[in-house]
Parts: C-alpha cells; structure tokens; sequence
C-alpha cells in the first residue's frame, strides 16, 4: 500500500513511511492510495476471531509489506494486554434500538487508548530497525496526551513533547500526563486553547530547525496509523452485532474527526453501516457544515466535554479530499483559504454526498447532564459526558435510521468526575489500576500561546 497527500504534492510513501512523518511536508494529511474492500465472506469470518486477531486481518492491506503479518499480530497482542477487559472493546445494550461500545478499558481510560497502545508498539519496532531516534510532538484536547505518553514512556529511542491548554482539561486527564516522570516525556502547559496546540504542532512538524536534530513525527490522528487502529473496533462491534448481514449505525463524540473518520473508512471497507452520526457538543463546526455547508470558526467555548471543545477538525481534510474525488490541488486551494479566513463553503456536490453517510447533531451542556441522568436512570449506567453527547445524539436521529444505533463511550466516566457528580449525585471512583495519581508528583513546563516560546523549550530538551 502507497499513500498520497490530501494536498497532492508531498512524495508518495510507503506504510512505515507514513507513519514515521505523520504529517505529509505539504500541510496535508496522508490516505491511502486506495481504500481496501472486504468481502461479506471475510466479514462474517472475523465472527471466530480474538480482537488482536481482527485487527491483524483489518491493518494487514494498509500495512502491506512493511511488516510481516505475523510482526502484525504480535504487536497487536501486546497493544491489547494492556487492556482490563477480555474482549478489549466489549458492547452494552440499553433497549432495542441503542447500544454502548466501551471504548474505556485501556491503562489511561478512554478511547485513544485503542489506536496509541498500538502505535506505541508500531513505533518502537519501526524505530529497533534504524540508527536514528525520533521526536513525537502532539497537541492534546485531554485524552490523546495521556494514552501517547504512556505508550511511549521510557523508551530509548524516542521523546515525546505534548502541548496541552492549560487549564482546559480535568484533573485527572492532566495528572495522566503530568505525573508520568520518564526522561522521554516532556509536557507543555499552553495558554490558549486546543486550537492553538494543535496549529503550532503542525508548524513544529515542518520545522527544518528542528528535523535537523531528530526526525520529526505526530500521534495525534494526524498520524494515519492512529485512524488505521481505530477502524478495528468498527468492525469487531459489526460484526458482534450481525454484520455483514445486519446493517448498523454509530453515533460518534467528535472533535477532530479522526474516530468517526475511521468509521467511513470501515464502510468504504465494505463493512455494512448505514449512517455515522457526528455528535458535536456546543462547539459545533462539525454540525453546521454537515448540516448546511458552513464551515467557518466561531471561537471555542469551554463545556463539560472538553475533549470536543475543537473548532479546527484537522481529519475533515481527509473527507475533503475523498469528496473532491481526491483532487489535492482544490483541497489545498480549499484549505489554504481556511486558513487565511477561518472559513469555507462546502460546495453542494461534496456536501451531497456527505450526506449520504452522515448526519450530524449538537447537544448542549444541559442536554448533555440530562443524558448522563437518563442513563443512570433508565440503564443503570454511569457515563462520562462525552459518551453521554454521542448517546443524545443518537436518540435525536432514532427516527433517520432503521438499524441499531450504537453510541460510543470514549471514557471512563471517573475522568470527568465533577460534571458526573452534578448530573447524577454520584461521584464515580477511578479503578484500582490508576493508583495513587493525585499523590503523585507533576512536572510540566507552562507557556504562552506562542510558536517561538514552545519550538525553543523543544530544541533545548530535544535529545
């Protein structure tokens, strides 16, 4: 398998290649050349399988040859005993229309577990195969950070820098990161916003001052391998629910488009869903453009989910450029002129056939604690405020779709342990595994919104 850039110019790449980047030297992000398709008889044959195995059998036509197969599923069992559920991503049904995936139980608990436990993995392989070291600088919104630094911690060959903005995620998302005391780990407190991170990584990224000392790379689901992990638990859920003779829906907290992303490329796969539904919170750029076309900023809100609070989706290039019919020119045209006015009109064509996949929903805070409580109430659940904004969501679009609707839970609902508390009157306790994390010593560097103030405390702890 080959990749290509959203934006059309940077060299095309191999697996390893593209992952060792992350970002394309264009600005765009990379896809692959084509998207593989599985037949119903391999579906339906994924039924027999443990979840490591599955994801072998999905990654394999997006790895090609860079790693043998076998290489494939070893790193996959080692991602996933790191997990505190047998089935790693197991489902819960609430009543007869709608479902809960518990994409929680990895070691930091939440979703991105899924994706960098393997990546984590993926890397340090790819990294024993060559002299160089590497440098992986991220941006998180509260979760990504967490689950990366602790794939990668105390790894010789590799430093991680996270930006996180300060102040903006929960006490327990930030002591994940700020307590983990490996030499490799940098954490980097940034006054601003989540949009401010991740514009400077992807500045960082195509510094030459920078890749002069160490090759540069990404974890966040600017990296393709981070989306590629994450189309696994598509499948494993479909196919647990009746696919491929059985259609489903999946309703997707979304911030920067990277899981629900994954889900459209399960379907393109050939996995039979019938609608991806984008729940959005307040900060609802997603909504409106799937909703009318207008993709424009309108400044971030802080909510009771802040791990959505994003107005710049970094993986709606990648549908971009599929709804272009991957024409790189025009979507670098496109995303250019975002970036110089904060705003772009999807042109009709492209949003009709968005459409055809998607529907979208934005639920407000009060909406979102209602939920929470329904939850408890009527399931006997505790969830976190953003499962609960994908579940509002999918009760808002029952009526569009005749399949199940499942709903994903992103994390564990003590990583929110305030809004929870409020909407419920309970205050979940962390599992056992997590430890004495607010005992534990934090170290981290605070900075300004600034590209010069985080490249040069970056070149100065660079390895």
């Amino acid at each position: 398998m080959r990749y290509v850039s959203t934006r059309g110019q940077a060299p095309v790449l191999d697996f390893a290649e593209v992952t060792l980047a992350g970002l394309a030297s264009d600005g765009g992000l990379y896809v692959p050349e084509h998207w593989p398709n599985f037949s119903a008889e391999e579906i339906a044959a994924l039924a027999q399988l443990s979840y490591a195995q599955v994801a072998a059998k999905v990654m394999a036509p997006f790895i090609g040859d860079a790693i043998p197969q076998a290489d494939v599923e070893r790193l996959a069992q080692e991602a996933y005993a790191t997990f505190h559920h047998d089935a790693v991503v197991p489902f819960t049904q609430i009543n007869e229309k709608h479902f809960i995936m518990e994409l929680f139980h990895g070691p930091t608990l939440a979703f991105k577990d899924v994706a960098l436990q393997f990546l984590g993995q993926l890397f340090n392989y790819l990294l024993e195969r060559q002299e160089t070291g590497l440098t992986i600088i991220g941006a998180t919104s509260g979760d990504t950070g967490s689950a990366a630094i602790h794939a990668v911690a105390g790894q010789d060959k590799s430093a991680i820098f996270m930006l996180h903005p300060y102040g903006r995620v929960s006490d327990v998302q930030r002591r994940q990161m700020t307590t983990v005391l490996a030499p490799n780990v940098f954490n980097i407190a940034v006054d601003g916003s989540f949009d401010d991170c991740q514009a400077m990584v992807k500045q960082l990224l195509r510094d030459q001052s920078l890749s002069q000392k160490s090759p540069l790379s990404a974890v966040n689901s600017i990296n393709w391998a981070r989306v590629m992990a994450q189309i696994v638990y598509y499948f494993t859920t479909a196919v647990a629910m009746g696919a491929p003779h059985r259609a489903i829906s999946f309703s997707v907290p979304t911030g920067n488009f990277g899981d629900v992303f994954a889900g459209y490329v399960a379907m393109k796969m050939g996995l039979p869903i019938e609608r991806l539904i984008v729940a959005t919170n307040e900060n609802d750029i997603l909504h409106r453009a799937l909703s009318t076309g207008d993709y424009s900023t309108q400044g971030v809100v802080p909510t009771i989910t802040p791990s959505m609070d994003i107005q710049v989706s970094s993986n709606f290039e990648r549908l971009l450029f599929d709804l272009s019919d991957r024409d790189g020119s025009q979507v670098a045209d496109i995303m250019t002129r975002f970036a110089e006015e904060g705003a772009m009109r999807l042109p009709k064509q492209w949003l009709d056939k968005a459409r055809q996949v998607f529907s979208s929903h934005s639920v407000t805070q009060d909406e979102t604690s209602a939920t929470i409580s329904w939850a408890q109430d009527h399931a006997n659940m505790i969830i976190d405020p953003h499962s609960a904004v994908a579940l509002a969501a999918a009760h808002a679009c029952a009526d569009q779709v005749s399949s199940p609707i499942v709903a994903l839970a992103t994390a564990h609902p003590a990583k929110f342990r305030d809004a929870v508390e409020r909407a419920t009157g309970t205050r979940p306790a962390l599992p056992h595994f997590v430890g004495d994390i607010f005992g534990r010593e934090e170290r981290f560097a605070h900075l300004p919104a600034d590209i010069n103030a985080v490249r040069a405390y970056i070149s100065e702890h660079m390895a």
